[in-house]
Formats: structure tokens, sequence, C-alpha cells
């Protein structure tokens, strides 16, 4: 994937999503607080992913909502990056991409689909072909192989359900398991849900396996993890005047 780097734009936003990201951690808050504003992050990620896969910010007053309580259950398996979840995904990613539908989609499917691949002749090679990816096949900086990941599953669908949950999950694991983001501190899910259009444009992108369409979504990608630093920020600037 060295080759992505050499596109337009690439290797700049994701020089700047890193020294961003390095800024949050460093801010004095989370040198020791940072279980309390990964705590933070962790929720809005989860808000933010679950409308973007058309799914509630917050429960409506008569009950639960299925894509949110789904996202919520996936937040709270990586909250912190010092869940068992990361670990598993370091050495069995495929064991931790089943988990993570499991969790998302259990109030959408049926349990005996959930974690389970759809039985589609390109699903099982290419889940094949990401994990190998993950595991060491290649040793581009991690906003690249995190942004590779969540466009892959965007447009395998592996699941055929709860998939963008999924998708965004694995991207923040990537970044918690590879360093750069370790305890998960960065929002990137609020980013994308802004410009929910042009994410959902630069995936169509990525799907295209043009150059112009993977530099659109490796941009995107990289400014999303630049303003999830920045709300990383923000979350720590408002505990800190909370004190």
């Amino acid at each position: 994937m060295a080759p992505l780097l050499r596109l337009r734009g690439v290797a700049e936003a994701v020089e700047e999503a890193g020294e961003a990201l390095g800024r949050a951690h460093r801010h004095r808050t989370n040198l020791r607080g940072w279980p309390k504003t990964a705590a933070e992050a962790s929720l809005r990620a989860a808000r933010a992913s679950s409308v973007l896969d058309g799914g509630a910010l917050q429960f409506p007053a008569d009950g639960p909502e299925p894509v949110l309580a789904g996202a919520l259950r996936v937040a709270e398996a990586l909250e912190g990056g010092e869940g068992a979840l990361v670990g598993v995904w370091r050495r069995a990613p495929l064991q931790a991409l089943a988990r993570l539908h499991s969790l998302a989609a259990a109030d959408l499917v049926d349990a005996d689909v959930l974690g389970r691949p759809r039985a589609h002749p390109d699903v099982g090679p290419r889940l094949e072909m990401l994990a190998a990816l993950v595991t060491g096949a290649t040793r581009v900086p991690a906003a690249v192989l995190a942004a590779v990941a969540h466009g892959e599953l965007l447009t395998l669908a592996p699941f055929g359900s709860a998939d963008g949950v999924v998708a965004r999950a694995v991207s923040r694991l990537v970044t918690i398991a590879s360093g750069l983001d370790p305890h998960g501190l960065g929002v990137p899910e609020v980013h994308w849900m802004r410009r929910s259009n042009d994410y959902q444009a630069a995936a169509r992108g990525f799907a295209s396996g043009t150059p112009e369409g993977l530099t659109a979504w490796l941009v995107l990608s990289s400014e999303g993890l630049h303003a999830g630093a920045r709300e990383a920020l923000s979350i720590a600037q408002e505990m800190a005047s909370a004190k």
C-alpha cells in the first residue's frame, strides 16, 4: 500500500493527523485523567457512528434504539484502548470482527447470523486479505491502514447489517492497537457525521479504486482523525475547567 502515500495530499494529511493526536495525548488532563476523557470520547464516537448508520444520536423517550444500542456496546468494548478486544485484534482480527458485529447487530438480526460474514464468494478472501494487512503485511502509517480497513469494510459490507458501525470501530481499533491513538481519545466519527454527504461520496470513491477516489477517501479519513484530535482537546479542556 506504499503507493497510497504518493497520492496528492495524503502524506501531508496523515502527518498532520498524527501530530494532532500527539498533542491531544500530551494535554495535561490526559496525562493522568485520560480514562475519563476516553470515556467521553467513546460516547461521542458511538452516537456519531449510530447517526451515520441511520440510527439515533440519543435514545428516544419511548425506549432503546437498536443502532445506537449496538454502537454503544461496541464503544464500551473499545473504551480506553485497554480492553481484551484490542489484544484479540492484534492476533486474530477476524475473530475481533465477528465480536464487533455481534455487539453492533445484536438488536438488528437473528442470533444465528451474528458474527457470521455473508455467504458471498468475495467476502471471505477479502476479509482474509484485510486480516493479513492489519497483522503486519504492510508498513504504511497507521492512519493509512485505518482508512483502508475502514473503507474496505464499508465497501464490502461483509455482514449485511451494522457494517458501518463495525467499519468505524475497526478504524478506531487500528489507531489504538498501532499506538497512533493508544487511549482512543480521538473522535473522528463526529467530523464524518457532520460531513456525512462528503463521507458517503468519499466511500464511493474508495470503492471505485481510482486514484482520485482513493485520494479523496484517504484525505477525508485523515482529516477526520485530525478533527477528532481537536475534539479530544476540547473534551480535555472541558474537564479541566470543570474541576
